[in-house]
């Protein structure tokens, strides 16, 4: 398996994609194309950049300001297995993992033995779930961007087999 994961971009130290100071990676290709997507560049499997996920880790470790890394996209379940692999290794240098998902919860679960999915859940601490959808949207819901969008406790949804829901 390759270690080059297609990205769209990188942030060093965002405060809006999860609480606290946060790397991003947002990831290439989408196939929800949500209508009014706020990273519409993303949605294209054809663009943006491959790169190594160990110069990834390398900029997530020397950035000691970090609370927590932050998987949006595009679709990060897209590319599971390496965002897993990153994931694994930002695991060890004790930062919490956001992935943000046009899936939801229960999608992801049911089909968890498919594509990685079950390793990019088993790193994800927080996971903001469903599509953007316009109608829904609201500036008040914290970390999403329409109230149809959850914010789970991953790992307690793993174990209980659905959706906890948490305040970010």
């Amino acid at each position: 398996m390759s270690d080059l994961l297609k990205i769209a971009g990188t942030v060093n130290d965002s405060i809006v994609d999860g609480p606290g100071i946060r790397f991003t990676v947002f990831t290439q290709g989408c196939p929800h194309h949500c209508e009014g997507c706020q990273n519409p560049q993303t949605h294209d499997f054809n663009s943006g950049e491959l790169v190594d996920i160990s110069e990834i880790f390398n900029k997530i470790k020397s950035n000691p300001l970090l609370d927590g890394v932050t998987f949006s996209g595009g679709e990060p379940f897209c590319q599971a297995g390496l965002l897993a692999e990153l994931g694994q290794k930002i695991k060890e240098i004790d930062l919490n993992i956001l992935t943000y998902t046009g899936y939801t919860f229960e999608e992801l679960y049911e089909n968890r033995e498919k594509k990685h999915w079950d390793e990019l859940l088993a790193v994800t601490d927080f996971l903001v779930d469903g599509k953007f959808i316009i109608a829904e949207k609201d500036w008040n819901v914290k970390f999403r961007g329409s109230r149809n969008q959850r914010y789970i406790d991953c790992q307690a949804s793993l174990k209980k087999g659905r959706a906890v829901e948490v305040e970010p």
